[in-house]
């Protein structure tokens, strides 16, 4: 892959414009090289046809030339032909995927972006077992972190932060690609500007109401019950499925009243007549009736209305009045959808779907965005996925799809429900392969209601290693604590307070720099009226950083101005020397070698964090563990580690959340001497990967 390089991107140029402060155009964006961690195929052996089999095997799911079902030309050779998830800033992820081959290869992008400003995310856990009723507060995130720390999540940072997002989203789709956007009332109104001076006002195409409750009780106005969606085009020619809608109770009770004798079928009597008169049969009586009279004309001719009724198809009125065409209730596909969709619930906490994900959205919402707005084979973005329900959908209905997050929990999220259903097709197109003892073709088996997936593997990549800026999350708690800052969440710059100075916690993956001083120096200049000093916490300090400090207090030192700036640098400071003591998680697991068999035995397995946060949250009374496997959410096994991509070979995801991993393994040994990795994810998302040579 290339390494780091500069994406450009096209200005937006609809009407009308939105204006903010510090609005600027997105013309350069960095692409930076992407990290592969991870990978995922179905252990059992799959008969499913090349364009899905597993990514990496040699198969080639689309041809290499000319075009596919997903886009112009051959599939970018940067990445195998699966599924694909990264892990990173959604911005650094759409330019990497534009600078390796995917501009214009995406029909359909759905995004379902953070509703509103200062709201933290946090993911609520359950230990594992049949008894484990602790909860524990897992891995949160600010939005503001989202934007690299630096920016304030405020209508103006957060208008540049969509707007920057949106450009580089309408360069990967195709020509006649299709974008949806849901959102909430807090911020649709700004949006909807956003999206018309990005993809241009008639491109817009439909505004849809999702009523995504039937009530509520915590307004203290109207309640709000529905979010909205805007669906975009990126241009005139868009491939669109037109959906139905099943007719109601009443509708059919209203429209088809009629049943017919013998069949017991339902049907609604329409006009057999057209206004306007004709010349010909359409225009002469027929059965002693004469629509000319009315000045009409039938809408068919009379010999075609003699064959329809030899077929039945006339409804004679007991009235004696006009025939009329029966129009069959089984005949029809629904009512055409409408732009107000009150029919897909939102997710009860009984879902089978439920991920214990704050914004999840139902399947069936996604099942219908993709269904109207791509075709089997077709790719389909996500790069807000959360809890991963379009990569889910996409995969169930024989699409193509690529996610992404900051979110490391959402990662782990998505790929353990991807898992899941991969595993579950590759084992049912092996029974069916069985019953029809030949291999399935490369089209669409007769009878089956769904095209087969468009692959059975995938792949997590790490985009700019943001694996380690993820870790300033627990970071700025645990300095917080350490320090004595005390957080203030609604401040979407400053971390906290210290005493009367404000609190800067800098990321620990480098150095105070003076980048870092004078980001505090601009965040300072927009707050005119702010007289705190300010506290900058950090480890290590660039020489520069120093002279820069110096300058800064002598010059408020002199002119007896406010601002004045200190900074605790956590290596040096004996105070805070011992604030780096960390306690990662632990396992003990036996590897070893029984013939043609390798067999892992998981004997112990702890998770500091986890019983740190359960005193914390239960002071003495804390819930004890008594099984280690409470504290874990999967073990995955790779028998052939190479070091640097895990290959999943067995996965041990518990289906229900009362249930525990096994522990204990057997799996087949390869030939040769090897290197088993055994990786072990607990409750809170910590990884521990334990390897042997065997």
């Amino acid at each position: 892959m290339p390494q780091d390089t500069t994406v450009e991107i096209k200005p937006a140029k609809g009407r009308p414009m939105l204006t903010w402060v510090g609005k600027r155009p997105l013309r350069h964006v960095t692409a930076f090289p992407a990290q592969h961690v991870e990978s995922y195929a179905p252990s059992a052996a799959s008969p499913l046809p090349p364009s899905a089999r597993a990514a990496g095997d040699g198969a080639s799911p689309l041809p290499r030339s000319g075009r596919g079902a997903w886009g112009e030309g051959p599939w970018p050779a940067a990445y195998p032909q699966g599924g694909l998830l990264f892990h990173g800033d959604n911005k650094e992820v759409l330019a990497h995927l534009l600078a390796n081959g995917y501009r214009g290869k995406v029909k359909l992008v759905y995004i379902d972006p953070p509703f509103d400003s200062g709201a933290d995310y946090v993911r609520t856990v359950n230990l594992r077992g049949a008894k484990g009723t602790a909860r524990v507060a897992g891995e949160g995130y600010t939005l503001g972190e989202q934007i690299q720390y630096t920016d304030i999540w405020a209508n103006d940072n957060y208008l540049q932060f969509m707007y920057e997002r949106l450009l580089l989203l309408r360069e990967l789709l195709t020509e006649d690609g299709s974008f949806y956007l849901h959102c909430d009332w807090k911020r649709s109104y700004l949006l909807r500007c956003l999206l018309d001076e990005v993809f241009g006002p008639a491109n817009c195409r439909n505004e849809i109401v999702w009523q995504r409750n039937y009530a509520r009780s915590d307004s203290h106005t109207y309640n709000h019950i529905h979010d909205t969606l805007y669906f975009y085009t990126k241009g005139e020619a868009f491939d669109w499925n037109k959906q139905y809608t099943g007719y109601g109770p009443e509708y059919i009770d209203r429209f088809y009243r009629f049943v017919e004798d013998g069949t017991g079928r339902r049907y609604a009597s329409d006009n057999l007549t057209a206004a306007g008169l004709r010349n010909g049969s359409s225009g002469r009586p027929w059965r002693g009736f004469d629509p000319s009279r009315d000045g009409n004309h039938w809408k068919y001719t009379t010999e075609k209305l003699d064959d329809l009724d030899a077929e039945g198809r006339i409804h004679w009125p007991e009235s004696g009045g006009m025939p009329r065409y029966k129009r069959y209730l089984d005949e029809m596909e629904g009512r055409p959808l409408q732009s107000i969709w009150t029919d897909i619930s939102f997710l009860s906490s009984w879902s089978g779907e439920r991920e214990d994900y704050p914004t999840q959205k139902p399947e069936a919402l996604l099942e219908r965005i993709i269904r109207a707005s791509t075709n089997p084979g077709d790719l389909v973005l996500d790069c807000f996925i959360g809890s991963g329900t379009t990569a889910a959908v996409a995969q169930k209905l024989g699409r193509r799809w690529i996610g992404c997050d900051i979110n490391k929990g959402a990662i782990q999220t998505t790929s353990k429900r991807l898992q899941a259903i991969m595993q579950a097709q590759a084992a049912a197109a092996h029974d069916q392969a069985q019953q029809m003892a030949m291999p399935l073709s490369a089209g669409q088996a007769e009878g089956e209601s769904e095209p087969p997936p468009a692959q059975l593997s995938f792949a997590v990549y790490r985009v700019n290693d943001y694996d380690l800026q993820l870790q300033h999350n627990e970071a700025v708690n645990l300095a917080c604590e350490h320090v004595g800052i005390t957080r203030t969440h609604s401040d979407p710059f400053f971390d906290g307070t210290l005493g009367r100075s404000l609190a800067k916690i800098v990321p620990f993956t480098h150095p105070l720099s003076v980048l870092d001083l004078e980001e505090v120096q601009r965040e300072l200049a927009a707050r005119p009226e702010e007289e705190r000093d300010v506290t900058v916490v950090c480890l290590g300090k660039e020489l520069a950083a120093d002279a820069w400090l110096a300058e800064w207090n002598q010059l408020r030192t002199r002119t007896k101005l406010p601002n004045q700036i200190a900074v605790i640098e956590l290596r040096s400071d004996p105070r805070y020397g011992r604030f780096l003591e960390h306690h990662p998680a632990w396992a003990k697991v036996t590897i070893e070698r029984r013939g043609a068999t390798i067999r892992v035995t998981i004997d112990e397995f702890i998770s500091p964090s986890i019983i740190e946060r359960l005193k914390e949250q239960a002071g003495v009374l804390a819930p004890q563990i008594d099984d280690w496997r409470a504290m874990v959410d999967s073990v995955m096994i790779d028998p052939a580690y190479d070091g640097q991509v895990f290959n999943v070979t067995l996965a041990d995801v518990p289906e229900k959340k009362s249930d525990l991993v096994a522990g204990a393994y057997e799996l087949a040994a390869p030939p040769t001497e090897t290197t088993v990795a055994v990786k072990i994810t607990d409750m809170l998302g910590e990884e521990v990967i334990v390897t042997e040579r065997v």
